[in-house]
């Protein structure tokens, strides 16, 4: 691939953000526009806004990669990503719209009426946050490596400039915009390509797969283990991830919230097509991709093999645009709601705390990026999901739907999660590929260890169930006003 297309790609993309960014800032004048776009986000609109930022690196880069190392196995990733979705339609998105918070720790707080609880579940949101960011600037990096050859940590610092300019332009109401239009150019970019690689390939006359290309890189099949463990982790762990929890905060009403998810589920089924079409194609054509451990970049590199020419360099030049958009949606997303977290509980709240906020949110996660090295995008995605699914996951599913929750077993629960699940990920990273196979997949049982804990510790403490508990539970299951109505 020429260089030039990358950089054109990466600056087009970058200026393109931006513009959309600082239109939101024409719209963003209050609090709640910064939080939370004044709840006024329509189902369309916010449905693009989340798949824009859902579909991570892990789901643009990662997934393609893990299914040309892995084959069939690697499709438990984009399965277990979208019935997520399923399972907020069931059980979260309208109870969560209906609690009228501003965050998750606002809810934890109204829910069990305790500081405490708020603090515990503020640190966590935070930390799953801050791990979710490294992935995205580990992919920006390696994208402008593999696209431009410049120093990669040009594309992380690119990633948090752009991101930090518009999330400080205009907070959620921008961001919307910026997400929506992100999550189109991401389908482009992946759907363009592979049409053009279909079409030529077919016109070429070129033959199916050779047998030895059933499994070309050799690997072992995953176990049943290690699969049900990926299924838990993305499964529950959609229901925790902080910044697609938020996006529900900002529709009108639970009904729509509840439409937004039915509209994202679809949206998210025809982008997953793709990335396993660029898999599957490079298991066919490109299997030295795997063996020389670039598996991750397959998308960026296989339109310009396959195609070559200016074509393929116009194609390249699209998917380094869809590669980008999908770090700064992702980031952006996480930014918006780490910066909601940190303002309200450190820095007073306000506009002015969440504009600084927002530029800490990002800080962080890149000191740790531009110093650590990259693992496979979506197996580092899938650990954070095991995080969330062990932390978050479970006092909102207990908070939501079980009136015997107490701030002990939350906090209790919370951490228990977060010590077994943060342990096995430290044990995986310092253990390498020796970590034994119920480490480097945890969430099997490290979920139902933070749940049994949070329901065990809630029973022996219930005169701890909070007074308010039968308001703010009616609350959460009675259908809402129409907006218009909502004081």
């Amino acid at each position: 691939m020429n260089p030039a297309v990358g950089v054109v790609a990466l600056v087009v993309v970058s200026v393109a953000t931006a513009v959309i960014g600082f239109y939101g800032l024409r719209v963003s004048r209050t609090t709640g526009d910064f939080y939370v776009a004044s709840r006024t986000v329509r189902p369309w609109w916010n449905a693009s806004a989340i798949g824009g930022e859902y579909l991570s690196a892990a789901s643009f880069l990662g997934v393609a990669g893990l299914i040309l190392l892995s084959g069939t196995d690697a499709l438990w990733f984009p399965v277990g990503y979208t019935a997520g979705y399923l399972m907020l339609l069931l059980f979260v998105a309208a109870p969560l719209r209906r609690s009228g918070a501003y965050t998750i720790p606002d809810f934890t707080e109204a829910r069990l009426d305790s500081r405490a609880v708020r603090r515990v579940t503020s640190l966590v949101v935070v930390v799953v946050g801050w791990l979710y960011i490294v992935p995205q600037l580990h992919g920006a990096a390696l994208t402008i490596r593999i696209t431009t050859g410049l120093p990669p940590w040009v594309g992380s610092v690119a990633v948090v400039v752009v991101v930090c300019l518009t999330v400080v332009a205009g907070g959620m109401r921008s961001i919307t915009f910026v997400q929506a239009f992100q999550y189109w150019l991401k389908l482009t970019a992946l759907a363009v390509p592979v049409l053009f690689i279909v079409f030529t390939l077919a016109g070429d006359g070129t033959a199916a797969v050779a047998p030895a290309a059933v499994n070309p890189t050799g690997m072992a099949p995953a176990g049943a283990y290690q699969n049900v463990s990926l299924l838990v982790a993305l499964l529950f762990g959609t229901l925790g991830l902080p910044h697609v929890l938020v996006r529900f905060y900002t529709n009108p009403d639970g009904s729509s919230a509840r439409r937004t998810t039915l509209i994202v589920l679809g949206l998210l089924s025809v982008f997953y097509l793709f990335p396993t079409a660029y898999g599957l194609a490079g298991r066919m054509f490109a299997p030295e991709l795997a063996r020389s451990g670039r598996a991750d970049a397959v998308v960026l590199l296989l339109p310009g093999q396959l195609i070559g020419g200016t074509a393929g360099d116009l194609l390249s030049a699209l998917v380094v645009a869809g590669a980008f958009a999908a770090f700064l949606s992702t980031t952006s997303g996480l930014v918006v709601s780490l910066a909601g977290v940190i303002s309200q509980d450190v820095l007073g709240g306000g506009v002015r705390g969440f504009r600084l906020a927002a530029v800490i949110s990002a800080i962080v996660p890149l000191g740790f990026a531009v110093t650590t090295d990259s693992l496979a995008l979506a197996g580092s995605v899938g650990l954070v999901f095991a995080f969330t699914a062990s932390t978050v996951c479970p006092v909102l599913l207990l908070g939501i739907w079980w009136r015997g929750l107490t701030d002990t077993g939350a906090i209790a629960g919370m951490v228990t999660g977060a010590v077994l699940c943060g342990g096995a990920m430290v044990c995986g990273a310092v253990l390498g590929a020796g970590t034994p196979f119920w480490l480097a997949q945890p969430a099997a049982w490290t979920v139902p260890a933070a749940f049994a804990v949070m329901v065990l510790v809630s029973r022996g403490t219930k005169d701890r169930i909070p007074k308010t508990m039968t308001r703010v539970m009616t609350r959460l299951h009675t259908p809402e006003r129409p907006l218009a109505t909502e004081r």
